[in-house]
């Protein structure tokens, strides 16, 4: 293909993305699949040229574009290379007017920057136009990091049992992975995970398990110890169906295999989850509520849903924040620790939520945490892709009176 006919190729796969984002469709990855999957005539230097052009323009517009072309002809504004593209030919993009409609530059969407906490400054915003690297987790069950990291290539140590290594580092067919020995996880989630302290006979429930991430770093934890029990929960039954497969990863069958119904899983109904839950009310040592959010502390991995995010969204998600907190305080016992997470850099899904949270329940208290990481904002911690190079997060420990 004609770099002209690789930018019209692009723009065409915007437009399908950005009416996704609105209409709350699928995934930018999926609709890429499925875009090329149409168009085999596009050989891998096509596609990969194609994806460059959509993924930069995903990451330096904060604001929902209305049309992929003019989002391509503002990147065109400062690129000559990408602004002869568009020259009419047969398969390229017509040529640029300068009466046209050019999409609005910025990292974030304006009303989200709005209501950015002064801790989100310029270099946090910049931050978030930048690659994640790739983190692992070590499962202490299986192993200690000191024997993982001569196996891999650039690894560096970081917290007690992570390795760090570069973006886009292949990692998923290597036999360390594999066989179990180490699990890809955000360092800002295995701190979260620490957050809920000693497991050592401890009764837990993830009440947002998802696909199982910290469940999996809380089983670890009980395996090394061989004293626990974990239910995890979720009203998504794809995403709770991927713990079965990870869980045998991760214990190696042929080592474990006696211990194979440690985790229990639950799939709720949305709004009947107190009840399906009844038989466990007050009987949780510890209770994580890794709660839905807008996800913003994931937009340098995830950059499109900042375009799927809307204020109606938001307020949705910040009430079921509040009623999955409701739900873990029917769960935990008194003299129980809650856990309370969310991959957002906004106050109002973090600290916010837990000062309103702690006026309506004041039988708890906050069990302050101590971390080199993070800084401690309201009742609890965030984290930021700059200040911590990790995904951003607030999470707080709290303690039931």
């Amino acid at each position: 293909m004609r770099p002209a006919a690789r930018v019209q190729a692009a723009i065409e796969l915007l437009d399908e993305i950005i009416i996704a984002a609105r209409d709350n469709g699928s995934a930018a990855d999926q609709l890429a699949s499925a875009f090329f999957k149409a168009r085999r005539y596009a050989g891998s230097k096509d596609r990969r040229a194609i994806r460059d052009l959509v993924w930069r323009v995903i990451r330096q517009f904060g604001e929902r574009p209305e049309t992929g072309r003019s989002a391509m002809i503002t990147l065109a504004d400062h690129d000559h290379e990408l602004a002869v593209c568009f020259d009419g030919s047969q398969y390229g993009p017509a040529e640029i007017t300068t009466d046209e409609p050019r999409a609005k530059e910025g990292i974030i969407p304006d009303w989200i920057d709005e209501r950015l906490s002064d801790n989100i400054d310029q270099e946090e915003k910049q931050a978030l136009l930048s690659r994640a690297p790739l983190d692992l987790r070590v499962n202490i069950s299986r192993g200690n990091r000191a024997d993982i990291m001569p196996l891999l290539d650039a690894a560096e140590p970081i917290g007690e049992n992570a390795i760090r290594l570069p973006t886009n580092s292949a990692i998923t067919k290597l036999p360390l992975y594999q066989d179990g020995l180490a699990e890809i996880q955000d360092f800002g989630s295995q701190l979260i995970v620490d957050a809920c302290g000693d497991v050592r006979d401890k009764k837990i429930l993830d009440l947002c398990a998802g696909a199982g991430g910290k469940t999996l770093s809380l089983f670890d934890r009980i395996l090394k110890n061989q004293s626990g029990e974990i239910i995890a929960t979720d009203v998504n039954r794809a995403r709770l169906s991927k713990i079965a497969d990870r869980q045998a990863r991760l214990m190696n069958i042929a080592q474990h295999h006696n211990s194979l119904d440690v985790i229990r899983k639950i799939l709720l109904n949305p709004g009947k989850e107190i009840d399906m839950l009844s038989e466990f009310i007050e009987s949780f040592d510890i209770v994580l509520v890794d709660a839905p959010c807008s996800g913003s502390g994931t937009w340098r991995r995830n950059p499109e849903t900042r375009w799927r995010l809307t204020p109606e969204r938001l307020e949705q998600v910040k009430r079921q924040q509040m009623r999955v907190l409701d739900i873990a305080d029917k769960m935990l016992k008194k003299g129980g620790v809650l856990v309370y997470a969310v991959c957002s850099i906004l106050d109002e899904e973090g600290a916010t939520q837990i000062s309103k949270f702690l006026d309506d329940n004041s039988n708890y208290n906050v069990d302050n945490i101590k971390l080199e990481n993070g800084r401690n904002i309201g009742e609890g911690v965030l984290l930021t892709p700059h200040h911590d190079n990790c995904d951003g997060f607030f999470f707080t420990r709290l303690e039931k009176m």
